[in-house]
């Protein structure tokens, strides 16, 4: 038995690693910069190439069979 990923179940992992990741992102460049208003630039432009990208390489990585296998008891 082979088993995949749901496009939908890509996604919203995707999402949900995105929000983590873009606030950590925000918070480090305040941290640097003091401004808030760069963080949430960065922030905001960080988040929409990194959607894109994230979900682009969770497709790429379910086109691969190495590391799979049959769940238990199936």
């Amino acid at each position: 038995m082979n088993f995949t990923e749901t496009r939908l179940r890509s996604l919203v992992k995707t999402l949900s690693w995105r929000a983590l990741a873009t606030l950590t992102t925000m918070g480090l460049v305040y941290l640097f910069t003091g401004e808030v208003i760069i963080a949430v630039e960065v922030g905001a432009l960080e988040v929409v190439a990194k959607l894109l990208l994230f979900f682009l390489h969770e497709r790429v990585w379910n086109l691969i069979s190495w590391g799979k296998k049959v769940a238990e008891g199936e």
